[in-house]
């Protein structure tokens, strides 16, 4: 076990951030996870902003904008060696932008309209220093089966989908038994591109 936490840390994106401090923008657990098992070190730095996107942009428009949104907070305390990483999910289906259920209804709703077709998962990471800033997203085209109203009701009680784009999680029950094709990263349908984040910081730091 100590060997392998030794090669992780000195993986070569961690040898090159090691001048820098490297900031999660976000308080989800599964984009934590994601940075854990890249074997990056960083620190949690959530803040918290208003998720208001103008009507007019659409698919990954909505992420880039929302991504940049949520790195406002910290432009005017970021430190010369400090690079800061904020994100946004849009499930996009049909023209429309599927948001976070707030209900029970809503939740069952926008699987519904999911259930027996393809949507897309946009996700788009924004990369923020005290000089510049850098946005990068990725789309997955997902397709599920045909969900009965039994099986989406069992799993909105069961798994509480009310944190995620498009009211489902990919990595939970409903992933497991209802995709049936995948198109693209399946980390970006969790909720972090995570080649697009190596890339872009080896970009960033080199």
């Amino acid at each position: 076990m100590t060997t392998s936490v030794q090669k992780m840390t000195d993986n070569p994106l961690n040898k090159k951030l090691k001048a820098y401090t490297l900031i999660l923008g976000s308080g989800s657990p599964r984009r934590k996870m994601f940075l854990e098992e890249m074997g990056l070190d960083f620190v949690v730095r959530p803040k918290s902003v208003d998720e208001v996107y103008p009507e007019h942009l659409q698919g990954h428009e909505i992420s880039d904008y929302l991504a940049e949104l949520k790195a406002v907070p910290f432009k005017t305390e970021l430190n010369e060696n400090e690079i800061v990483l904020t994100s946004d999910t849009v499930v996009w289906y049909n023209g429309a932008s599927l948001a976070k259920a707030s209900t029970k209804e809503e939740a069952f709703s926008m699987l519904r309209t999911l259930s027996g077709d393809w949507h897309q998962v946009i996700t788009s990471v924004c990369f923020t220093t005290k000089a510049n800033q850098k946005t990068v997203n990725e789309t997955t085209e997902v397709k599920f089966m045909d969900f009965t109203d039994e099986e989406i009701n069992f799993y909105i009680e069961n798994c509480h989908p009310f944190d995620k784009a498009g009211a489902y999680g990919i990595q939970e029950w409903i992933g497991m038994v209802g995709i049936s094709e995948i198109r693209g990263s399946y980390t970006n349908v969790v909720g972090l591109p995570t080649h697009l984040v190596y890339k872009t910081l080896m970009d960033m730091v080199s």
